[in-house]
């Protein structure tokens, strides 16, 4: 007998990015076009074009404190969820915005973290944490490149994004423990899925020897 959802349960999981399971879209797979005019890509082009905005308003304050450089920030923030809806609404999934998502959610941590580095919003060690955290990604990236290896995000890293970018908005608003613990929290699911993306990457990269 054949389960049957009569709600569509099922299908708004995956609508609002709850269920991920299952093989990611084959338009975004490597060697795919990269198709950059979609609905989905737009976001994250307007996400970029943002951010000197942001960091314009947030180094104009007198110490970093900035309602309007938050409510920016926030706006950037929100776009990584927007795009992926998006995407699943309208089925216009592309290679371009598989790699474009990840690119500007980095850029996005980078620019909130100098902000707060440069007017002490946050623990300077967490931000060099977070600094050292996002250029092992890069090297992982690289590694994967030349063996390769394209990595799917897993569940940390999916998660750590909010904490992280979180506790930059809130340092914006009101700096404090609340702020602190966020991106502490932040960073701890980010450094286990690094180490994640590590063994499944070597893993991968073995397979890839071993095959050829």
């Amino acid at each position: 007998m054949t389960d049957v959802d009569p709600f569509g349960r099922g299908r708004l999981r995956r609508l609002f990015g709850l269920d991920r399971s299952g093989p990611p879209p084959p338009q975004t797979r490597e060697g795919a076009p990269l198709n950059p005019w979609t609905l989905p890509n737009l976001v994250g082009y307007v996400r970029i074009a943002a951010l000197p905005v942001f960091l314009y308003l947030a180094f104009e304050s007198e110490d970093g404190s900035s309602v309007a450089a938050a409510a920016v920030f926030w706006l950037i923030a929100a776009g990584d969820y927007l795009d992926g809806f998006l995407a699943r609404v309208t089925g216009q999934y592309s290679r371009l915005g598989a790699l474009l998502d990840p690119f500007v959610d980095r850029l996005t941590i980078l620019c909130g973290a100098i902000v707060c580095w440069h007017f002490e919003l946050l623990p300077r060690w967490a931000l060099a944490v977070l600094a050292a955290r996002e250029l092992i990604m890069l090297l992982l990236a690289q590694y994967g490149l030349r063996h390769g290896v394209e990595l799917s995000v897993n569940w940390p890293g999916r998660i750590s994004v909010f904490p992280i970018m979180g506790g930059i908005f809130l340092a914006l608003l009101a700096p404090g423990w609340v702020a602190t613990t966020l991106l502490i929290v932040g960073l701890v699911l980010a450094i286990v899925a690094t180490v994640g993306y590590a063994h499944a990457g070597m893993q991968a990269a073995r397979g890839n020897t071993g095959a050829s």
